[in-house]
């Protein structure tokens, strides 16, 4: 039988939402540098640090790896 050390599938999963959150801030970033896009740029950030941050917290609380799994983006 395979078992799965969870903490260190939850690194992987955790790293795998770092770089997901980080290709959709990328975009972001630039606009934020320009004032007529400021505020929607800031907004459009912060729309997606509280989803990432619920994912966060899902990803913390899976027992089992198709919890996980479940929550894993797709890195692209």
């Amino acid at each position: 039988m395979i078992t799965v050390d969870m903490t260190k599938a939850k690194v992987i999963a955790h790293n795998a939402r770092i770089a997901t959150r980080s290709a959709a801030f990328a975009p972001l970033d630039i606009k934020a540098t320009i004032p007529a896009e400021k505020d929607a740029a800031e907004a459009a950030r912060a729309v997606i640090r509280t989803e990432d941050a619920a994912l966060q917290v899902s990803m913390d609380a899976a027992s089992n790896e198709d919890e996980l799994k479940a929550l894993m983006p797709v890195v692209s």
